[in-house]
């Protein structure tokens, strides 16, 4: 099979071939339509994040299964799916509880510690597969329905994790970034007033036209008294930072109301200085949100299929043309999600 192979961190993509996977006991191989280009696997490609190599990264799939190994249950050759980015057991209390986030036996990720989508095939444990809903036109719409399981799945779990209700204002940092502008749609969704944060100028017009009410360009002044001056002086119900340097973190604490809830994911993951005597007098919660369950990838593939969302994905190239779109996404040039084509 064709695959974008990467030889070392900070270094190009080589198309190479290499044997087609075979599916062993308990796995199943899938022929990959397209796969999402994120900034998380850039970090990979970048060697800002460590990972084995050589390498095949990507999670972001929208596939359809080839061969099923010994054992395999659930899942039928051309069944359509996508996969989990976590390589969880599947067996641990935290698994067998639905907080597959939290595997007390984690392999870590898929497209970092195995090979992942950026080929023409993949092999996963096969309860890592999720089949797509019957209402999701994922041959139409492979690029768009692979981001989902990241771009969009986050945000709708963030939802629920920082429990927004309709009516909240709520504030997100990295508005622009892929997640972050999914973010601003999917709190918009939930019926919140959502006030976008960024440094890109450029990306907050995109932000506006993905739900925001408001926009913040933290790069010309103090970003929480702007959020205190959107909210005359009531603080926002909701930050959330996709950023989470010491900065952005400290602003969105200091820029929460009564009730307030922060919400931290990815990012730089800094440390920060709180105010005790505000998370105590004002009943504050401080939160951090880790990927997502199975369940919430079936529940916002279900989102999308009954056409309340749809991803935000600008830029679709072939799978040659990977590492010019990996350079755009390094300059901050992408708005949303881009993604790879590679089968039909």
């Amino acid at each position: 099979m064709k695959a974008m192979v990467l030889r070392g961190p900070n270094t190009p993509f080589v198309l190479t071939e290499v044997p087609d996977p075979v599916a062993g006991p308990g796995e199943a191989v899938a022929r990959v339509l397209a796969c999402g280009s994120g900034l998380t696997i850039q970090h990979i490609k970048a060697g800002r994040i460590a990972a084995p190599f050589p390498r095949i990264i990507g999670h972001e799939i929208t596939g359809e299964i080839v061969s099923l190994g010994a054992g395999v249950r659930g899942l039928a050759v051309g069944d359509g799916v996508t996969a989990y980015y976590y390589l969880n057991c599947g067996h641990c209390r935290w698994c067998l509880s639905g907080l597959e986030p939290l595997c007390a036996n984690s392999g870590g990720n898929v497209g970092r510690n195995c090979d992942g989508g950026y080929a023409e095939y993949i092999k996963l444990p096969a309860h890592l597969f999720i089949r797509l809903p019957q209402g999701l036109d994922y041959r139409a719409h492979p690029a768009e329905v692979g981001v989902i399981m990241d771009a969009l799945a986050t945000p709708y779990k963030v939802l629920k994790r920082a429990r927004i209700r309709a009516g909240e204002t709520v504030a997100v940092f990295g508005a622009g970034g892929g997640v972050g502008i999914h973010q601003v749609m999917m709190a918009k969704w939930a019926r919140a007033r959502v006030i976008a944060v960024d440094v890109a100028a450029d990306k907050l017009d995109a932000c506006r036209k993905a739900g925001a009410d408001e926009v913040v360009d933290a790069s010309r002044g103090d970003v929480t008294q702007a959020l205190l001056d959107l909210t005359r002086g009531e603080g926002a119900d909701v930050a959330i930072d996709y950023v989470s340097s010491t900065s952005t973190l400290e602003a969105g604490a200091k820029a929460l109301g009564r009730h307030g809830r922060l919400v931290t994911l990815g990012g730089a993951g800094q440390t920060f200085r709180v105010s005790s005597l505000d998370m105590l007098l004002k009943e504050q919660d401080l939160l951090g949100s880790r990927y997502v369950t199975r369940s919430e990838i079936l529940e916002t593939l279900d989102l999308v299929a009954r056409g309340e969302v749809w991803p935000i994905v600008t830029e679709i190239r072939p799978l040659a043309e990977a590492e010019a779109l990996h350079e755009r996404l390094e300059q901050g040039k992408i708005t949303g999600r881009a993604a790879l084509l590679i089968g039909r």
